[in-house]
């Protein structure tokens, strides 16, 4: 009986029928399908730019959510250097700052279409309100 029930479970996992469904029940993305890239933030200081200085910064462990109509699909973070990857199904999508919303600045929201088998690369900047 045990060899039995471990060859039905090995033929079941390696079976195509046994495929791996993401939280809201839908099939996972695939792996090089969805959007990569980095987020800035600037101005970073008010008053005029010096010559050779940045205006902008990365911006940092900032949290974001993806979203279809008002759906969230997905969430993800900025790393400390601004740098994000978050893998979606192809669609069309509103990718806005989540959480704890600030008075001034404008973090979003982005739009973006997501195409099979394709890693859409962005680099988007954020407007700090800074003056």
């Amino acid at each position: 009986m045990t060899r039995m029930l471990l060859l039905i479970l090995t033929l079941w996992a390696l079976s195509p029928v046994a495929c791996v469904a993401g939280e809201n029940g839908s099939p996972s993305p695939d792996p090089a399908t969805g959007i990569e890239g980095t987020i800035s933030a600037g101005p970073t200081h008010g008053g005029p730019v010096r010559k050779g200085a940045s205006s902008t910064m990365p911006l940092a462990k900032v949290n974001f959510e993806v979203k279809q109509g008002e759906k969230v699909i997905a969430s993800f973070a900025t790393d400390s250097e601004g740098r994000f990857k978050v893998l979606l199904p192809p669609g069309q999508y509103t990718v806005v700052r989540s959480g704890n919303r600030t008075a001034i600045g404008q973090y979003g929201p982005f739009e973006i279409t997501v195409s099979a088998g394709k890693m859409s690369t962005v680099r988007w900047e954020c407007d700090t309100g800074l003056r």
